[in-house]
């Protein structure tokens, strides 16, 4: 089944004019991406900082008013949906830095509860406290970390209170913005498996948000990488990993260190070289011309479109045969 659908998004943020006296105009971010995602199902989104990744995250969730397009939720469209606060205690959030998303003045068991206050008013005290302390129990903490606070923990416990809020209201839905990438390696690991078993027990999709290629591997069904707020390819994780398409996925995927250290000492990277395009002036054509080694003429003045190049695959360049 079918959770959530974008149609041609396109989301930008209001500066200033250039002049003092200059009416202010829309910056764009995230330029006509579309997408779907199943119940149960994992769409990560991959690409460098800077290129939309999180905007998009917010504007799923309608934390951020597209400027055009559409975001549908179980087939309503999220701009028309008379009771939101009811949808939204179907979709959730987990937050890049683990501290600063917790608020210091509260205990672990009402920072988890504080959602059941929104959506769920109706539960007493003792009802919303078993819930908090159930899902810390279900993402690995006893029930004794229940009257901490945020300062006692350390990151990865941070960051399994961050994921025990998201899931205390039994979300369909949960946007994980570079959850792990604040956190140790053996850490994020342990984060990471943690999210996949509970999307195993609760059947809750996820939208998976970072820059680490090999931690998308290990949790998404689909990789989705994003280029100056464009789509420049979208496929299955294994054919995916197998074969980046794109130059841009290519040189991503080039950049992924080695995890045996005699075979990285011997590896020799390539270099993007070139500036990366300015989102206040971005190119005519590909958004990765100035930097991609096959450009050309036709790449610098024209604009590729996504398309389906195999079973199951869309890229963006001129040069990838349909197959």
């Amino acid at each position: 089944m079918t959770l959530l659908e974008a149609r041609n998004l396109g989301v930008g943020y209001r500066i200033p004019g250039p002049g003092l006296f200059s009416a202010a105009r829309m910056l764009p971010i995230v330029h006509d991406l579309s997408l779907t995602l199943d119940a149960g199902r994992t769409l990560g989104v991959v690409g460098e900082s800077g290129c939309g990744k999180s905007t998009l995250g917010r504007a799923l969730l309608r934390l951020i008013v597209p400027s055009e397009g559409q975001v549908l939720w179980q087939g309503e469209d999220m701009t028309t949906i008379q009771n939101l606060r009811r949808r939204r205690a179907e979709m959730q959030i987990i937050f890049q830095d683990p501290v600063a998303a917790l608020d210091p003045r509260m205990t672990l068991a009402r920072i988890v509860s504080r959602p059941l206050a929104t959506f769920e008013p109706n539960l007493s005290r003792k009802e919303a406290r078993a819930r908090a302390v159930e899902a810390l129990r279900q993402v690995g903490l006893s029930a004794d970390f229940a009257d901490r606070f945020p300062h006692e923990l350390s990151g990865g416990q941070a960051q399994r209170v961050g994921i025990a809020r998201a899931i205390v209201g039994r979300p369909k839905l949960i946007i994980c913005d570079e959850p792990v990438s604040a956190l140790d390696v053996s850490i994020q690991a342990q984060v990471i498996n943690l999210l996949m078993e509970l999307q195993e027990k609760m059947g809750m999709a996820l939208v998976f948000i970072s820059h680490n290629l090999a931690v998308v591997r290990h949790i998404s069904h689909e990789v989705m990488v994003m280029c100056l707020g464009r789509v420049v390819e979208r496929a299955p994780r294994n054919e995916f990993y197998a074969r980046p398409l794109h130059p841009y996925s290519q040189a991503l995927m080039d950049a992924v260190p080695e995890p045996d250290p005699r075979r990285e000492k011997g590896r020799v990277g390539t270099a993007l070289a070139g500036e990366l395009p300015s989102v206040l002036n971005p190119p005519p054509g590909c958004v990765f011309a100035s930097r991609c080694p096959k450009a050309t003429d036709l790449c610098r003045q024209t604009r590729p479109e996504l398309r389906e190049v195999a079973p199951n695959r869309q890229a963006a360049c001129h040069f990838i045969e349909a197959q």
